[in-house]
């Protein structure tokens, strides 16, 4: 096939017009798709990063409901259990409302036990267990406003007010950490330190997260969880780390649906060039056709040269797309880091991609396909 490369491309090459607007409908088509991919990605909360041995323990109510700290000693003491430690959701400004930080409380020894992905130098690790007023920080984030470990930073809460009514909370920067799963954009306060400073809701947690020693018997130890604070003026509702984290996303609505409804209707449009192209070139091309069959080229060669035109068009179209949607995405992500901080295209987009170059050239080339097979010589000849 390689041989005819030459014919595929003056082929192409004939309605120059013509051919750049159908590739660039391809290309833009495909550049949203990436875009489209990475914006799922980003609201959805990447579920699949979640820990298969984690699951999440929340106010039976709603997550913004605290449960009493005691709870956390009493998970804690489960069978089945690994560890299990808390976290609250603190927010956070630095210097300016623009400068929107992904900041949490957790219980540091416990948290670091639960979440071993998150890695940063003994040394660091050390400090922020030694020191209650420090906290730890993503790369990202450091290096987005310049910290360094041993800085104090200054951090405003528009939730939490200390017992001396100022909403700033002063923290040293005890270690700079790298998450194996990307979000290097988060910062974490001790809850010792928060807990005997804040005014109201003190040894109250926002939710807590367990390591399960079996992922198989996950089901079965979040519903001895539940039944333990059965009736009680805090019930909760257990569940996988995964599901937890989908439920942020389903606040929203259903953001997979929406985008891949929306990526749908783009494709179709652009199948619908692609192959109104296709058509409209083999009409013009019959008497050609006609004189290939007459050279020796059988119906399947012809469907064949067809065939490789469309996915050509359409695999050039898609991988430039690609290309500039991974470069896209790169540019949003510098710009909205501090809102998605996992933004970035899915390695299953380039997958997804190029069934969707094979497939909708396949199909583009469906039509104009089937005329060039069936057709007959003397009929072509005959327009000439």
């Amino acid at each position: 096939m390689l041989k005819f490369l030459p014919l595929l491309w003056a082929n192409l090459n004939r309605k120059r017009v013509r051919t750049a607007l159908t590739l660039a409908s391809i290309v833009v088509a495909f550049l949203l798709f990436g875009i489209i991919q990475a914006l799922r990605v980003a609201l959805t909360g990447t579920p699949e990063l979640a820990g298969v041995d984690r699951l999440v323990t929340m106010h039976k109510v709603s997550l913004i409901q605290p449960l009493p700290y005691s709870y956390l000693t009493r998970i804690r003491a489960m069978d089945g259990i690994e560890v299990a430690t808390a976290l609250n959701w603190f927010g956070g400004v630095y210097q300016d409302d623009r400068n929107q930080i992904a900041a949490m409380i957790v219980d540091a020894p416990s948290f670091l036990q639960v979440y071993g992905e998150y890695v940063l130098p003994e040394a660091q690790q050390q400090a922020w267990l030694k020191d209650r007023g420090s906290a730890i920080v993503g790369r990202v984030l450091a290096q987005r406003f310049g910290w360094n470990v041993g800085d104090t930073v200054p951090l405003r809460s528009n939730i939490w007010m200390r017992s001396d009514g100022t909403n700033i909370w002063p923290l040293k920067i005890a270690g700079i950490y790298n998450a194996e799963n990307g979000d290097n954009q988060g910062l974490y306060l001790q809850y010792e330190y928060f807990n005997e400073s804040r005014a109201l809701g003190r040894d109250s947690i926002g939710w807590v997260v367990e390591r399960v020693e079996d992922p198989s018997r996950s089901e079965d130890i979040a519903r001895r969880i539940d039944a333990m604070f059965a009736n009680s003026s805090a019930e909760t509702k257990t569940a996988t780390e995964k599901a937890f984290i989908q439920g942020f996303a389903n606040q929203l609505g259903n953001i997979g649906a929406l985008l891949t409804a929306i990526a749908s209707a783009v494709f179709f449009t652009m199948l619908l060039v692609t192959a109104n192209t296709m058509a409209q070139s083999i009409r013009e091309r019959l008497n050609e056709i006609a004189v290939l069959k007459t050279l020796g080229f059988s119906g399947r060669g012809v469907t064949s040269l067809v065939f490789a035109e469309s996915l050509l068009i359409t695999a050039s179209g898609g991988i430039l797309g690609l290309l500039l949607a991974s470069g896209a995405v790169k540019a949003l992500g510098a710009a909205l880091q501090q809102y998605f901080p996992l933004i970035g295209m899915p390695p299953d987009a380039w997958t997804i991609g190029a069934a969707l170059i094979l497939v909708l050239g396949s199909l583009a080339a469906a039509l104009p396909c089937y005329q060039a097979a069936r057709l007959r010589i003397a009929d072509a000849l005959r327009q000439v």
